[in-house]
């Protein structure tokens, strides 16, 4: 009986975590149209934007890879933890500030989004093929995918190194 529920619980962890990404029916043109471009000097080393043009001018700018975070901010569990382990530690914290820009393309459901920042997150969500949260893809300054990993354990100097051996290979 123990081993029943045993089962049962990671189960049920396992469905609860690894949730599907949602579908969406916002039109690809209109999200193109819509997000205006901003030049990199907006960009804070460090900081987390959601706007992919200014990304990408940062990427340019500062020669570095993009970290881009797929994620359910107010609703999935991996996510939270991804944030809570090791965005928000000091250790990654320098690493990004010096090697990375930082990108959120947020799918929440209780948060308010404008609709300009909901287009731009479904259309990148369908270019790169996002099936769940969180996926955080490695992209160049050219939005050219260079890996992509998602939650790992250890915390956040581990996931440094993760990151490290993702961006050589």
């Amino acid at each position: 009986m123990k081993y029943i529920l045993i089962m049962i619980l990671i189960s049920m962890v396992a469905v609860l975590g690894c949730t599907p990404a949602p579908k969406s029916d916002a039109p690809v043109a209109e999200a193109q149209n819509t997000i205006e471009p901003m030049t990199a000097d907006a960009y804070e080393p460090g900081t987390w934007i959601e706007n992919w043009d200014l990304a990408m001018a940062a990427a340019k700018e500062l020669k570095r890879p993009v970290l881009v975070n797929f994620t359910g901010s107010d609703w999935c569990s991996w996510c939270i933890r991804l944030k809570d382990e090791v965005f928000s530690k000091p250790d990654f914290m320098e690493y990004a500030k010096a090697n990375l820009v930082l990108l959120t393309l947020d799918f929440p459901r209780r948060l308010a989004q404008s609709e300009e920042l909901k287009a731009q997150n479904q259309l990148l969500q369908r270019q790169f093929g996002i099936q769940g949260y969180p996926t955080i893809v490695l992209v160049d300054s050219e939005g050219k995918e260079l890996n992509r990993t998602g939650y790992q354990q250890g915390g956040a100097a581990k996931y440094v190194e993760h990151l490290q051996e993702l961006l050589t290979k």
